[in-house]
């Protein structure tokens, strides 16, 4: 953790020099002493070290300096430190003007030159100021900070691939935040002085550094995850970072093959953002995606598993006997067997304003860093299954109310017991069944809802602020919708799904069938949900993900 700043200010060089010396002889094991020439570089000085988040404890500042005197430095610096210790160091003649900046400007002390001898002039009085200011010291987050606004798309989207990437961030709203707002002002005066214009979000580095309106790439390159593979060969491939795919991994290179895993948002896929799971094997307590994918993630990377996320797939060829994987950037990187683990995203709900609002009040999923943002508020999900139940109750710990909306006549069809005995119990959830969303409304965010009752034909037109959409299943395969044989939905065709009239796929080359989990393309094997007639469950992803490794096996040892 970076140590407190103390900062002293003096135009003198001499004088300069010899107040570092003091102070760094008695303070320098717990504070970082920065000094400065003159009031400007002081004020610059001051605002990096709180665009960087440090702690500053106290100014020493001389009263007498050209262009800016002391007490206009402190008025000046008090706006961004307001609870730093405020000390001014005056030749005898300016008392006078000291004693009046104690009222005026509210500093806490004046020292008169010479201070010598320090032990009896000048550390007596800083340590008492030193150790009150300690006592209200709260030592500041070092880690990103996200300037932006809540209803911005481009905000949300930088905040929800921090959050599933597990990288701790501080959340300063534009709006909302006092803190915030200076910072956006520091800000666009800098981008003045360079001849640019501030833009949000902007994301600020512990190192001082910032990137204004960041890609998720730029963002994973600069807090350094891997997102280029670090050989052009690797034994296994896995394209897809949910539990079918970490499975996979971690049972791939415990056993010796040279594994890569790619994954274009966050490792833990869909099951990753769910706020809790109730029903995996081993865990009677429950745990939330999050957790599960930290963990999966430690233990692949133990095996040596080299992970790369955020990276898109562009497309997949084949040149026996290697996969050829093509990466957005125009990269590629090969293997002799492929995984194809993808899984699936949330269906679009093709209602009047819903695809105007998203990231801005209309979210796909969990989305559980606007979680605290909607205390006091109502929620809505639209959505039966398990994962629309469990954002359900976790919303229910923040919202006033959380209503699910259910097209059919109740929840059992789709959604485990367990969770609906949980939704029964919990007061402040509401389940509308034979209801439909007709329409988002909201200028620049979500405000409005208009609700179908299937049953009555009525529709109400209520407030709301947050809609989570938890409908349908929409794989991600287009890119090899050419190489693989799927679905008329999309969903990739694996084993005997290839053979429905006993014959095996068209161009098929080995002299055997398609192993379980094999696609069209010996070779390349399908796990998880992207799978065509798969169970919609993390544990049977698991469960797929490890027995293809099984097959991947008989695969190489025929090549």
């Amino acid at each position: 953790m970076p140590r407190p700043v103390l900062l002293t200010v003096d135009d003198d060089p001499e004088v300069l020099r010899a107040v570092e010396r003091d102070l760094r002889r008695r303070y320098g094991a717990g504070y970082r002493v920065v000094r400065a020439d003159s009031g400007e570089s002081a004020l610059q000085a001051v605002r990096q070290l709180k665009e960087r988040g440090d702690a500053l404890a106290l100014f020493l500042v001389d009263q007498r300096m050209p262009r800016m005197t002391g007490v206009e430095f402190l008025s000046r610096s008090r706006e961004i430190y307001p609870d730093a210790k405020r000390v001014l160091l005056t030749a005898y003649a300016d008392t006078d003007a000291a004693i009046r900046a104690i009222n005026e400007v509210q500093i806490h002390h004046y020292l008169l030159k010479p201070w010598d001898p320090p032990d009896e002039r000048l550390y007596p009085v800083l340590d008492d100021l030193l150790e009150e200011w300690q006592s209200g010291y709260r030592p500041p987050f070092e880690g990103i900070r996200v300037l932006g606004l809540r209803w911005s798309a481009s905000s949300h989207q930088l905040k929800d691939f921090l959050g599933r990437n597990q990288v701790p961030y501080q959340w300063l709203d534009v709006e909302a935040s006092p803190e915030a707002r200076r910072l956006l002002e520091e800000l666009k005066g800098r981008e003045a002085r360079e001849e640019g214009s501030c833009k949000l979000p902007v994301a600020l580095f512990p190192d001082g550094t910032r990137i204004v309106e960041p890609t998720n790439l730029q963002v994973a390159e600069k807090i350094g995850l891997s997102v280029r593979p670090e050989r052009p060969f690797y034994d296994f491939v896995i394209v897809g970072g949910g539990p079918a795919g970490l499975a996979a991994a971690v049972y791939a290179a415990s056993e010796g093959l040279r594994t890569v895993l790619i994954e274009r948002e966050a490792p833990g896929g869909q099951a990753g953002t769910s706020s809790r799971i109730e029903n995996y094997l081993g865990f009677p307590s429950g745990l939330s995606g999050a957790d599960l994918a930290r963990r999966a993630v430690a233990q692949a990377r133990r095996f040596g598993v080299e992970i790369l996320s955020p990276q898109e797939v562009r497309s997949v060829r084949v040149e026996d006997p290697y996969r050829i994987i093509r990466f957005e950037d125009g990269t590629e990187v090969s293997g002799q067997a492929l995984l194809l683990a993808t899984g699936v995203s949330y269906r679009k709900l093709d209602r009047p304003g819903c695809e105007r609002l998203t990231g801005a009040g209309v979210y796909y999923g969990a989305a559980m860093t606007e979680a605290l943002a909607c205390q006091d508020e109502d929620v809505y999900i639209v959505g039966a299954a398990n994962s629309a139940g469990q954002a359900a109750m976790y919303f229910a710990r923040y919202a006033r109310r959380v209503v699910i909306v259910v097209r059919g006549e109740s929840l059992t069809k789709s959604m485990s017991r367990y969770l609906i005995d949980q939704i029964a119990e919990t007061p402040n959830i509401e389940v509308r069944a034979n209801c439909q969303v007709l329409e988002a409304m909201g200028d620049n965010h979500l405000e409005c809802l208009t609700l179908l009752d299937g049953e009555t034909g009525e529709k109400q037109t209520l407030p709301a602020a947050s809609l989570f959409i938890f409908i349908g299943a929409q794989p991600h395969t287009s890119y090899v919708a050419d190489l693989v044989e799927r679905d008329e939905r999309g969903f990739i065709l694996a084993g005997r799904d290839l053979m429905p009239d006993g014959k095996r796929p068209k161009g098929w080359k080995p002299d055997r069938d398609p192993y379980l989990l094999e696609t069209s393309v010996p070779g390349i094997f399908v796990a998880g949900d992207v799978r065509h007639g798969s169970v919609k469950r993390v544990a049977s992803g698991v469960g797929e993900g490890s027995i293809a490794v099984q097959f991947v096996h008989q695969y190489l040892a025929t090549v």
